[in-house]
């Protein structure tokens, strides 16, 4: 297949940046045949990232796998409210880890960091353990997947949880909602169970002074608040204009 020819394949099947893209494409494929498979994945609709095997991600390669959720650039504003928390040597869980981006771009940012992710996902869980090589990633939910001695002892956790209502999972682009594990998404009848249940679990194992960073939505922010409260936790939201995101960061009294 010619460049010119995936380039209009790429385009007639809605893709914004075909040329890109295409170059992608082509250095992913090992063999004539193996590029057509990969346009004839892209073109159905399956993410760019999990066609390729790899997302970037404040400036790192990160292996995505079918299936897994894609790290979104948006993300990157809990790696800048979590970094000044950190110190070397400071322990970082990485909840909902997904491929482990958050934990991967703080530990290229702060070596000598003590890792740990989690995740339910196995496609994730693999994922997360070829982006972390040396940290402790886990399989299991939520806090009940690390190690007992974390608790109340850990500086910072990050937890991109999946906070989109389950009502409206459906209107999600395609991408996401026929190509990324529900659990990924899914965040129940008001897109905030599964935060609630983080911030549940967060004074037991977060030492005093430590934090929780989450992304929300803006119209959650109220509600998420109202909830890191009622667990006896410090909190407030930060919105980023530019990454159009909104971060509830959460503290542990001292």
């Amino acid at each position: 297949m010619t460049a010119d020819a995936l380039v209009s394949r790429l385009r007639a099947a809605g893709c914004v940046f075909a040329e890109r893209e295409a170059t992608l494409l082509r250095e992913a494929a090992s063999s004539p045949a193996h590029l057509d498979a990969l346009a004839a994945r892209r073109a159905g609709g399956e993410p760019l990232e999990q066609v390729v095997g790899w997302a970037g991600f404040r400036g790192l390669r990160l292996r995505v796998e079918p299936g897994v959720f894609v790290p979104r650039h948006r993300s990157g504003l809990l790696v800048d409210l979590a970094a000044p928390l950190l110190a070397p040597r400071s322990t970082l869980v990485d909840l909902c880890c997904g491929t482990g981006a958050l934990a991967a771009a703080l530990a290229a940012r702060l070596p000598g960091l003590v890792v740990h992710a989690a995740d339910v996902d196995a496609a994730a869980v693999r994922c997360a353990r070829v982006n972390l090589p040396g940290a402790h990633v886990h399989r299991g939910d939520l806090f009940d997947a690390l190690p007992a001695a974390l608790r109340g002892a850990v500086d910072v956790v990050v937890a991109n949880v999946p906070y989109v209502p389950s009502g409206e999972v459906a209107l999600l682009p395609p991408e996401a909602r026929e190509h990324e594990a529900r659990t990924a998404l899914d965040g129940g009848v008001d897109g905030l169970g599964v935060l609630r249940r983080v911030l549940a679990g967060t004074a037991a194992w977060l030492r005093p002074g430590g934090s929780l960073l989450s992304e929300v939505a803006d119209r959650q922010v109220d509600a998420a608040l109202a909830a890191a409260a009622a667990a006896g936790l410090e909190a407030r939201a930060v919105a980023d204009a530019e990454l159009e995101t909104t971060a509830l960061v959460v503290r542990r009294p001292a």
